[in-house]
């Protein structure tokens, strides 16, 4: 059997996370989401009922109340489970990557942490919804996603400047 084929397969799919040109792209899809999708309502769907556009006004208003009122009945109904999952794989990942030197570990963590934040920010966003007229419901979703965003900013530098360490640090030889 001829292992060429496996050999090609494994050098072309680089497990190492930071070198990897997968690895950014996810980083920059996972970013581009989140802040596109504030409390389940598209931006440009904000962009839009800003703008005056009276459909687009009670859209993003029934979109936000939906999805507000579907993230605080799962909080509510298994918000402690979830943190203590989130706790439990943040640790995990954490000694793995940390301790261990595992790298998928690390890049994992440095794009999970930053999305804990966001998910308290959105929850909390989420639970001002339901007694907010249109207008402040509009700047509300403004000002969270100029948060997410920042958060993004930071996450994205925390990870480039952690990355580049890793790569500088890897002989070339791999160990």
């Amino acid at each position: 059997m001829d292992f060429r084929f496996l050999e090609l397969a494994f050098e072309a799919i680089d497990l190492r996370s930071f070198s990897n040109l997968w690895f950014w792209i996810a980083l920059a899809v996972l970013w581009s989401t989140a802040s596109h999708w504030i409390v389940g309502v598209p931006f440009d769907l904000v962009r839009r009922a800003a703008s005056g556009d009276t459909e687009a006004l009670a859209d993003m208003k029934t979109l936000a109340r939906v999805h507000a009122r579907r993230l605080a009945f799962i909080a509510d109904s298994a918000g402690i489970v979830i943190v203590a999952l989130l706790c439990f794989a943040i640790t995990s990942l954490a000694l793995a990557g940390f301790l261990y030197g595992l790298e998928f570990a690390q890049a994992v963590l440095l794009l999970l942490i930053p999305m804990t934040l966001v998910g308290g920010i959105t929850l909390r966003a989420a639970r001002r919804v339901p007694g907010l007229d249109v207008n402040d419901l509009g700047n509300l979703l403004w000002r969270t996603r100029r948060t997410i965003q920042l958060i993004g900013i930071l996450s994205i530098f925390v990870t480039s400047m952690w990355g580049m360490w890793v790569n500088l640090n890897v002989s070339v030889l791999g160990y």
